[in-house]
């Protein structure tokens, strides 16, 4: 019959000498790791992209829009203001391949929003992007 505890350990080593000898290759891993990150950063010279909240105000161009929506509620095509009856006539056709982008100011409400996104819908405009710029 053979016993249930397995012999001491006997190669002459403490316990302090094994431990060190059980980390020396995860230290070794790890050092290859960071020469091999080091090495590999160092290899592209790009430099990282601006970020947008990083331009300058002059910088930056409005997007293309068909319809401007101003914080009281006015629509705009083209600079011209536009009421209720005559908004349908001067947005470009509703169309699959583009959809009707409307920038809209900041302070809209959303009652506002509503009442031209069901007169939009009323015209048969089904892909309507609104533009809108992220409040600092």
């Amino acid at each position: 019959m053979s016993d249930l505890v397995p012999p001491p350990f006997t190669s002459g080593k403490t316990l302090m000498e094994r431990v060190e000898d059980a980390l020396l290759p995860l230290i070794n891993l790890v050092f290859l790791l960071l020469m091999f990150f080091i090495v590999a950063g160092q290899l592209t010279d790009d430099p990282l992209p601006e970020l947008p909240a990083t331009q300058q105000a002059e910088d930056r161009q409005s997007p293309h829009a068909d319809m401007i929506v101003s914080a009281e509620g006015e629509w705009k095509v083209n600079g011209e203001l536009l009421d209720r009856d005559s908004l349908v006539a001067r947005l470009p056709e509703p169309g699959e391949e583009q959809p009707l982008k409307i920038a809209a100011a900041e302070r809209i409400t959303i009652a506002d929003l509503e009442t031209l996104f069901r007169l939009l819908e009323e015209a048969g405009y089904k892909d309507i992007l609104l533009l809108t710029e992220p409040g600092q």
